[in-house]
């Protein structure tokens, strides 16, 4: 199904994620060349929270639902262990210079810089929305219900950036064929992007058991060069 979302969190009304550029302009949030539209989502996939799944099982195209979902149903509770102190000339040393807010990355592990201080930087490793109340203002645009429109999403979910409806493709007994349009050649990590919507499909339609990719390279024709005719003579 394709589903519009408001984000937000209880304890302060602040909305931290949309899928409604409006929205997002209002809100501050807006992210320059970020995707906003309606997102796809596969129930049982994991592809948004559990819980928010479970409350969208049945909800009718078109009805906009307000889901409440608690800490412990959402990014956990705030684990104290997990806020640490850090000298400050760690960063320097490593040209970074914290400032509060900031998402570092430390061992392996992303932290949010809670405070800065007597040349020490508190870090906190836990999910920047444990411990809070989640408010998700969701409405189901649409449910895909054959395979050529599911296809078509799965294309888009890897590949947003170029008009679905540039891609061209044709499903067999045993087979998919998609054919690539021009504006999705240089797209930096193509081939994995192709694996991936390959995984997509053998995913939920293992009958398919090949996916072709097709790309074709046109020269364009350049206009041809004339030499205007002499005039006649008298």
């Amino acid at each position: 199904m394709l589903i519009d979302y408001v984000a937000k969190i209880a304890e302060t009304n602040e909305v931290f994620d949309t899928t409604i550029e409006e929205v997002a302009r209002k809100e501050g949030i807006y992210q320059e060349g970020g995707l906003y539209e309606p997102r796809l989502i596969v129930i049982g996939e994991g592809w948004i929270l559990k819980s928010l799944e479970e409350a969208l099982l049945g909800l009718d195209v078109g009805k906009t639902v307000t889901i409440e979902i608690p800490p412990e149903k959402g990014f956990g509770n705030r684990d104290p262990e997990k806020v640490k102190m850090y000298p400050l000339r760690k960063f320097i040393a490593q040209g970074i210079t914290p400032k509060v807010g900031m998402r570092i990355e430390v061992d392996g592990k992303v932290a949010t810089v809670r405070s800065i201080g007597a040349g020490r930087v508190q870090l906190d490793f836990n999910p920047p929305l444990a411990g809070k109340t989640l408010i998700y203002e969701v409405t189901v645009k649409s449910r895909l219900e054959t395979m050529e429109e599911k296809i078509k999403a799965l294309i888009h979910r890897r590949i947003p950036q170029v008009d679905i409806e540039k891609f061209i493709f044709e499903i067999g007994a045993e087979d998919v064929t998609i054919n690539v349009p021009e504006e999705a050649f240089y797209i930096e990590g193509l081939q994995i992007i192709k694996r991936g919507i390959f995984m997509d499909i053998q995913r939920f339609f293992p009958d398919r058991k090949i996916v072709r990719f097709i790309e074709v390279f046109r020269r364009k024709e350049e206009p041809s060069l004339t030499t205007p005719s002499s005039a006649a003579n008298p």
